[in-house]
């Protein structure tokens, strides 16, 4: 806990607080703040029901709550959500909910009749436990943020990962490529950040899986360059898979891949591992166990940024100021 007196002012206390889907995530971030985790008793019923209860009493507080949403993303959900309804029955001042990767955020729109929502229905839910201001990395689409009806800071790693590859491969003859249409935007920003690189787009997802055969697939320039392919996630990897052998098809020199989260479900791994890929580069927002690591992944911290914006917000400073205004 940090606490801190300013003259004439009540005192404001920071308290963090983590579930229990990300510890090294959480570690890291206290490390950042110069603060601990609230001690918890956490336990599941029998039935599956979860449990938390604070050790500490966080009356008045300005709470900052972690949990990251892997697999089984509803258990951890559930865990986030009875967290903030103990915070405000205990009287917390204000909580705000740290979500490094936002569950069911590609369920922002329907795509035809008889569809969810879901990414709303995830923000309604957040409401009625009680949080005053959400924090996040990298939506799906920004227009998520509307779906809450109060603060959202919505971080970017986009420079994190840009800077890696800008370092790492330094003089190569760089193309970004967006792995469809819908994602050229992203790489349009991308190529800024990498000090103004051409873009290239994959014109028909479905060519990814073999589904489309023919010429001009790819829209761009990526014959003898260094094609970085970049999107939000890495789920199955059947998309980063996909593209890597297409664009090493059409005469690409090299192939890396670069994404914010690391679902990384069941099989991706291999997909990964037999693509062909030189690097695939991706931030720990999501926990990445051992047996689904290999040798050219790069995991990069996401924790001092997290950090950084919760103290921002704690001091009533600009977290757009953390982007050089872009944000």
């Amino acid at each position: 806990m940090t606490t801190f007196r300013r003259p004439g002012t009540a005192t404001k206390r920071l308290m963090f607080f983590a579930g229990g889907a990300h510890p090294e995530l959480a570690d890291d971030i206290a490390v950042g703040l110069g603060t601990s985790i609230t001690p918890q008793t956490a336990h599941t019923f029998a039935n599956g029901e979860s449990f938390v209860r604070f050790d500490n009493s966080v009356r008045g507080c300005d709470a900052f709550v972690l949990q990251a949403h892997p697999t089984p993303i509803n258990s951890w959900l559930m865990e986030h959500l009875i967290m903030v309804d103990a915070l405000k029955r205990a009287s917390a001042k204000r909580i705000t909910v740290v979500l490094p990767f936002y569950p069911y955020g590609r369920q922002d729109k329907k795509h035809s009749g008889r569809e969810p929502i879901s990414a709303r229905l995830i923000a309604d839910l957040l409401t009625t436990a009680g949080v005053d201001r959400i924090m996040t990395v990298d939506l799906h689409t920004s227009q998520t943020q509307g779906f809450f009806n109060g603060p959202v800071d919505h971080l970017l790693a986009q420079p994190l990962l840009a800077a890696h590859v800008k370092q790492r491969y330094a003089g190569a003859e760089i193309t970004v490529v967006a792995p469809d249409s819908g994602r050229v935007k992203l790489a349009e920003k991308w190529a800024e950040l990498l000090g103004g690189h051409p873009i290239a787009f994959i014109q028909r997802r479905n060519a990814l899986s073999g589904e489309h055969e023919g010429t001009n697939l790819v829209v761009g320039d990526v014959r003898g360059r260094l094609c970085v392919i970049v999107d939000d996630m890495i789920d199955t990897a059947a998309t980063m898979a996909g593209a890597t052998k297409l664009l090493l098809a059409e005469g690409a020199s090299d192939v890396v891949a670069a994404a914010t989260h690391g679902v990384l479900s069941d099989g991706a791994t291999e997909r990964l591992v037999h693509s062909g890929i030189r690097e695939v580069v991706l931030t720990n927002t999501l926990p990445i166990p051992e047996d689904k690591r290999f040798p050219r992944l790069s995991v990069l911290s996401i924790a001092p940024l997290l950090a950084r914006a919760m103290g921002e917000v704690f001091e009533g400073g600009s977290v757009t100021s953390l982007f050089e205004g872009d944000a």
